[in-house]
């Protein structure tokens, strides 16, 4: 099989002829700026380049010589929007790690030791602290209270790290021509490569509730405010099928997977119970999937991290395929347990090394037995696309990164 198919067996629940790897497609299964330059260094690839697409958490964009010397099998399509060596201008925002970031990128330093980034229309949305590796939301634009207009919600979105920063091809979007040069370029890649082609649409539900009214005041306005909530989610539902539209008409026959986000859960279960889901978000999760099922020939992703075991069944009706990071760490998340429940409806994309620790704390050899542990449960009858869960944090030893890969090939 080549890449493309062996993606695409994964998910049809056909067994491929090896483990299908992701590292990178998604800003949910990547690697943080630490530990790629630790990685490169450590093989002795530092002619490669750490660049940084997610600018808020941190994670760099592998070279394709990096993903191909690991066989990782799917890419993201944005990637190809950063080529230009002008996109990039070098930058060290973490001590003894610098990495080049989009030029539109320009956080400041302060006396402390934090680094401040603003909007483009200069307003501090993102601060970094001092010996920290990812930037925190600073501001929330409907703490005090959901808008009576609907209207300004893409400028208020903006008002937050999530909608200010948005990585590739997104960053392109307001320019003229922009759909039809995705379409282009997506053709123009497919033609050259057999990886799976994957492209992240976001269209949060829940955590746009959590970034813009913030989550301590949106958990309590589902019990409290639940006409405000609705109107609220009705509002940004009406800007996703319109960006889901686009989407499909310019690439949903050419692209894979399409990756939707939403966190649902904790280390410790859902946010929220089944029924509050069900009142809320499942009714619009349905309605997006059904969209892209209707308008594209693409697979569905869905990016939950935490236990959200009681929620799968619904996320299966909702029409998702494919289900990422897979924390397995978390509460009912025993990867055993989820393939034999729910492994005949729902990819897992993710799952293969608990990041929080074990890759980071076990010995190589730990990591290894780990790794074919969690192979075992889950490499059975299709199904799963090996990815770390969430990504590859700044503590990760270079050594546990390549013991997981050999573990890989060893099976």
């Amino acid at each position: 099989m080549n890449s493309r198919e062996r993606i695409l067996a994964a998910i049809q629940h056909k067994q491929p002829d090896r483990v299908p790897l992701d590292l990178g497609a998604t800003p949910s299964s990547g690697i943080s700026v630490v530990a790629h330059k630790n990685l490169l260094q450590h093989m002795g690839m530092t002619d490669l380049r750490t660049n940084v697409y997610d600018v808020v958490q941190e994670v760099a964009q592998p070279e394709m010589k990096l993903l191909d010397h690991f066989g990782v099998d799917v890419i993201d399509i944005g990637r190809y929007f950063n080529q230009a060596p002008d996109y990039w201008h070098e930058l060290e925002l973490i001590k003894g790690y610098s990495g080049f970031y989009p030029k539109w990128f320009n956080p400041t330093l302060q006396k402390d030791g934090s680094w401040l980034a603003a909007n483009n229309l200069g307003e501090v949305v993102g601060r970094m602290p001092s010996g920290a590796t990812f930037f925190d939301q600073t501001v929330f634009p409907y703490q005090d209270g959901y808008p009576t207009d609907y209207s300004k919600m893409g400028d208020d979105m903006n008002r937050t790290v999530w909608g200010a920063f948005g990585f590739t091809p997104w960053d392109w979007i307001s320019h003229d021509g922009f759909w039809e040069k995705l379409r282009e370029k997506t053709i123009e890649v497919k033609s050259k490569t057999n990886k799976a082609i994957l492209i992240g649409v976001g269209c949060n539900l829940f955590e746009w509730g959590t970034f813009l009214r913030r989550m301590d005041n949106f958990l309590m306005d589902l019990y409290l405010s639940p006409e405000e909530v609705h109107r609220f989610l009705d509002a940004i539902m009406e800007r996703h099928l319109d960006f889901l539209d686009h989407v499909c008409s310019s690439v949903g026959d050419l692209v894979d997977i399409i990756k939707f986000g939403d966190d649902l859960g904790t280390n410790n279960g859902p946010f929220i119970p089944v029924e509050t889901y069900d009142e809320f978000f499942f009714p619009r999760h349905k309605q997006m999937c059904d969209f892209v099922k209707n308008h594209s020939s693409a697979a569905t992703m869905l990016h939950s991290c935490g236990g959200i075991y009681e929620l799968i069944p619904r996320l299966i009706e909702a029409r998702f395929d494919i289900l990422n990071p897979v924390q397995i760490n978390a509460v009912n998340m025993d990867p055993g347990k989820l393939k034999n429940e729910f492994g005949r409806e729902l990819t897992f994309w993710g799952g293969g090394v608990d990041t929080k620790s074990v890759l980071n704390l076990a010995t190589p050899q730990e990591v290894k037995e780990h790794v074919k542990r969690n192979l075992d449960a889950l490499y059975v009858d299709g199904g799963f696309v090996f990815n770390t869960v969430h990504n590859i944090m700044p503590d990760v030893p270079p050594q546990n990164i390549v013991a997981m890969y050999e573990a890989i090939r060893e099976i």
